[in-house]
């Protein structure tokens, strides 16, 4: 966590995203809290340029990726990511972009 802050701090966007890829692999292999839905997810996501990095999120056995993706590149991840999973499990992903903020801040 804090190697992840520190690469934030300094937008070093690589590096967040390898962290990312680790936090995943940890989070299937490790804490086997991933699925084959969620591992689909995130092995496509790693085979589109521009991804930084890619894991699930939330509370494991389902649900959702998190994706970091260049805004340049966002068109071509969801038509890719949309494509790859119906092809493979016939269900058609839920794809939403947002942008990061500055977050809470204390008054």
């Amino acid at each position: 966590t804090l190697a992840a802050a520190g690469a934030l701090e300094v937008l070093n966007l690589a590096s967040f995203g390898l962290l990312m890829n680790e936090s995943h692999r940890s989070l299937r292999d490790d804490y086997e809290v991933s699925c084959r839905e969620l591992d689909l997810l995130v092995s496509l996501a790693h085979e589109v340029d521009g991804v930084y990095g890619a894991r699930m999120t939330g509370a494991g056995f389902g649900g959702c990726t998190i994706n970091l993706v260049d805004s340049d590149k966002v068109k071509s991840f969801k038509a890719y990511i949309a494509e790859g999973y119906y092809k493979a499990t016939k269900l058609l992903p839920e794809i939403y972009v947002t942008s990061a903020a500055d977050g809470a801040e204390e008054i």
